[in-house]
This record gives structure tokens, sequence and C-alpha cells, in this order.
């Protein structure tokens, strides 16, 4: 997948309305995104010349009517939340993601605010290494992007919606997921996130998102008020995750979290040994994907 080059964001037309203008830029951003650079396949006659809307509103987490609408010029106040969605999907710079919000008649977001914009340079990153099941989180760890073997290896995300997609809020409400833990490691995993959202409070104070989260989150049980009121923090250490995969069964694979440079985001690798029992079955998972083997 390669990052699409900083241009110049589409020209506004004489005597057009600020939402056409919107719609417009969103489908000439869709038209110059071949599907095979995001991770989806290219089969079958196609009439776009880049993503088709479907496929949008699959990475955006959006429905296709909305998109639809967008474009037409029906939807008129995208939410910042749609906006950062589109921003992501679309892989636009840091001036077309400011021109999106102008055009849309919302304040970008600005430094008291999580941001899950992924700069350039960590993106030609991902993209080099797409081999490896990645995902990308932000400060508080929201899934924001994530590539095909990592879909593969722990199911597809693309259904999910808003704190479905927050790690530590999985965790906290016991939502079901693949990773196996130890008593042990889930201590640690449990202190080291509660850790990285109080240093995101203290960071972003003004974002209500993140405020939010940590209120519903004392709100889920004992467990996580008490982690957070005792003030423990974590340290973020590869290791060992075991994975149960419904086709291929357990794989246990080294695991770890590097901090971009410049930014807050955290991005998880898991690998395994060259020549490896786990790097055998990864391989295997690549071929099968997210499709049930028969």
């Amino acid at each position: 997948m390669n990052a699409p080059e900083e241009t110049a964001p589409p020209k506004a037309r004489p005597g057009t309305t600020g939402t056409n203008d919107l719609g417009r830029a969103l489908h000439g951003w869709r038209d110059r995104i071949a599907p095979e650079t995001v991770g989806l396949p290219v089969g079958g006659v196609r009439r776009a010349a880049g993503l088709r809307r479907e496929e949008l509103a699959q990475l955006a987490a959006l429905s296709v009517d909305y998109i639809t609408r967008l474009e037409q010029g029906r939807a008129t106040s995208p939410s910042p939340q749609v906006l950062a969605s589109l921003a992501r999907a679309l892989r636009l710079s840091a001036n077309e993601r400011t021109y999106l919000y102008l055009l849309a008649g919302q304040p970008e977001p600005g430094p008291g605010h999580i941001s899950d914009h992924i700069p350039p340079g960590l993106r030609r990153l991902l993209d080099q290494m797409n081999g490896a099941p990645l995902s990308v989180h932000d400060a508080a760890w929201n899934l924001i992007e994530w590539n095909r073997p990592w879909a593969a290896l722990l199911g597809d995300p693309s259904a999910l919606r808003g704190r479905e997609r927050n790690m530590i809020w999985r965790h906290f409400k016991g939502l079901p997921g693949r990773v196996r833990q130890t008593p042990q490691q889930k201590a640690d995993f449990e202190a080291t996130m509660v850790g990285d959202l109080r240093a995101a409070t203290a960071h972003y104070p003004a974002d209500l998102g993140l405020r939010s989260l940590v209120k519903d989150l004392r709100e889920t049980g004992p467990a996580f008020a008490a982690l957070w009121d005792s003030g423990i923090v974590g340290v973020h250490q590869s290791g060992a995750k075991a994975i149960v995969h419904p086709e291929i069964g357990t794989l246990t694979l080294d695991c770890d979290v590097l901090i971009a440079a410049g930014s807050d985001l955290r991005v998880v690798a898991y690998t395994a040994a060259p020549g490896s029992e786990a790097a055998a079955r990864l391989g295997l998972l690549d071929v099968i994907g997210t499709q049930a083997m028969t």
C-alpha cells in the first residue's frame, strides 16, 4: 500500500456551495485510491476509477447510504467523528484533512484532543510491513486501522462501532476476543492500559470523548476503578501472546507495541520466528484470509 502524494486539495468550482464541494472532493479522493493499495480484493468488473462507495463505507465504518448522501450533497452536517473516519479511509494528507473539515464546516481537532491522523511517513512504513498482522490505535486505544493479516488473525472488525473498537473497553467489559492471557499477563496488561489512559487524560484534558470513556469504564465494575485510583503505571514490553484461531488452532506469537515518533499512535505488531511452526501457520492464515476453511 502506497501513501498518496502530498497534493493540493481539489479546487472548488466558482458559484458552487460548500456542500457540493464536499461531495466532489470525497468523490475525487475516492477515485484516486486503487483497492489493492488498501488491502481490498480487485476482482470483478469495476466502473469506479478507484474505490467503490461500498468499499469506502467499509473502510470508514459508515453506511453506503450515508456516503452516497454526502457525495450528492444531501447530508450537510457530518460530525467530526465521521470526518476523522473519512480522512483515515481516504488516506488524506494533513493539508487535505484540514480542507475536508473546512468543507464540512467543522473545526479541525486541536492540540487538546486526541488525534487519529496517521502521518505519511508512518503510513509508508506500515505499507512496507504489510506482511505481518498490524493494527494502529490512538492514545486512548481506539482501533483506527488494521491490515488484512491482522483481520485474518484476530477477526475482521469492520462491523464494530464506537466503543466496540476500543481495546480497553472490550477488555473490562469482557467482550469476546481471540487472545488468551495467563493471570500474570492479564494483570500486566491491565496495569499498562490503565496507565496509558491516565497519561492520555493528562495530555488531552479537553477531550470530552476521553473523559466520557474513563467515566463509563469506572462503571464497568470494581477492577478498573481500583486500578485507576491506585495510580498504577505499567510499561509496554515485548512478549508472547497465545491467539486461538477458529480454523488453524492456537498460535503463540511475539507481540510488540511501537509508539510512533512525534505522535501518540500505537502500532501493535504480531510476528513469528522464521521457520517456526507459528510462522507456517501465519503463512496459512495469509492464504485463507478471513474466510472459513472448508
